[in-house]
């Protein structure tokens, strides 16, 4: 009964190990994938506050030449109060270029992006409604739907004898975008940059370049050759600079959750122990016999550290199967809908098994085993056959 329970309880860490640890590994590579699909990979930004991006036309031709650069556009990013007849709320506000945005964004390679708003000299009069794409959590909680009207309202206004007057123009809303991403979902609006320049008061200027490089685990080098070649006051961040504090508390959590559940191992580890000690126990004259035959302290020692292993290793290899199995479920069935505000994103709970951290598992719970044998094994190598025969 003591062995069985000694390999269920290996079994249960195993396996507990191995959903754990391939479920937060998921839930990375699907948070990396969705932030990537709606970041750029590199930023360029210029210091001196807005409006003072104005020959940014020239530092994009010199970075899509840059050595790993795929693509590049310019953005604007500014913070807005967006109002419509059914509710209030507050947004960040993106300009992009439709022609380029969807090169470097995957959030935006399927959305329709509004064009520019021209007036021409014969219509002066006329002052056309320019478009405006919402994410779509973002038009549910403003009661909107394709082809309502919609106030944006920017605290970049102008001053009047009456003081500081935001600026409010209306949009038509002409589509909208669905990231995966709930905070985006929820936030993001997006126009057309030249309408952004005009309601934002920012001339020919913009915030910075969004880049999408060749390589995804290459952007860090490439953010360092451009800062590098541009110099000051320019400076550009790689997705993993932006994303540092969320990657980092992810890979925390692995590790402290690895640390906790090896704990349940452990504890199986300790019913190893005493089952080899109570055999030692039990086969007191046994051992004694066989010393007294010819075998030697290092054979007895073998023989219980061989016992234990097997425990171990059976028992390992049922969990790496149960664990196998739940992971199986779990990426292929629904079992529970996320909720969005809470994980970030509204799929199924997201699994990914890696050989790497299957193999840590199994390692680490060898190894725990093997370390359970020795004193055991230890403890009936050092008896003295006479006095074993003697008194067992």
């Amino acid at each position: 009964m003591i062995t069985i329970l000694s390999i269920v309880g290996v079994a249960l860490g195993v396996m507990a190990l191995i959903v754990v640890i391939a479920v937060m590994t998921g839930f990375e590579a699907d948070l990396k994938t969705r932030i990537l699909g709606g970041q750029p990979q590199v930023m360029i930004m210029r210091h001196g506050g807005p409006g003072s991006f104005t020959n940014y036309r020239e530092i994009l031709q010199k970075v899509e030449k840059t050595p790993g650069v795929e693509a590049a556009t310019p953005f604007i990013y500014a913070q807005i109060m967006l109002k419509s007849k059914n509710g209030a709320a507050g947004a960040v506000l993106r300009g992009v270029a439709p022609e380029s945005a969807g090169l470097v964004m995957k959030t935006l390679q399927n959305i329709s992006l509004p064009s520019a708003t021209e007036v021409n000299a014969s219509q002066s009069s006329v002052r056309p409604t320019p478009g405006i794409v919402l994410g779509l959590e973002l038009a549910n909680n403003l009661g909107v739907v394709e082809g309502d009207p919609i106030y944006l309202i920017s605290p970049r206004g102008m001053i009047s004898p009456i003081g500081h007057v935001p600026t409010m123009r209306q949009f038509k809303v002409t589509g909208f975008f669905e990231s995966g991403m709930y905070d985006y979902d929820q936030t993001f609006a997006y126009i057309n940059i030249r309408d952004a320049q005009k309601i934002l008061r920012l001339g020919d200027s913009v915030t910075g370049l969004d880049l999408r490089v060749t390589d995804l685990y290459e952007a860090r080098n490439v953010a360092e050759k451009i800062s590098s070649k541009l110099g000051f006051p320019y400076w550009a961040r790689d997705w993993m600079q932006m994303n540092r504090n969320l990657f980092k508390a992810l890979k925390l959590e692995r590790r402290v959750m690895f640390v906790i559940l090896t704990l349940i191992i452990l504890v199986a580890a300790f019913n190893i122990a005493s089952s080899l000690i109570m055999m030692v126990m039990g086969k007191t004259r046994d051992i004694a016999i066989l010393k007294a035959m010819g075998a030697t302290e290092r054979s007895v020692k073998k023989i219980f550290i061989l016992n234990g292993m097997v425990i171990g290793a059976l028992g390992t290899l049922i969990g790496v199967g149960l664990g196998l199995a739940v992971c199986t479920v779990l990426k292929h069935y629904n079992i529970h809908e996320l909720a969005g505000d809470i994980y970030y994103f509204t799929t199924r709970l997201p699994v990914k098994l890696e050989f790497y951290n299957v193999a840590s598992i199994i390692a680490a719970a060898l190894l725990i085993c093997f370390f359970a044998t020795l004193y055991p094994a230890h403890q009936a190598a050092k008896l003295k056959p006479v006095e074993a025969i003697r008194y067992g």
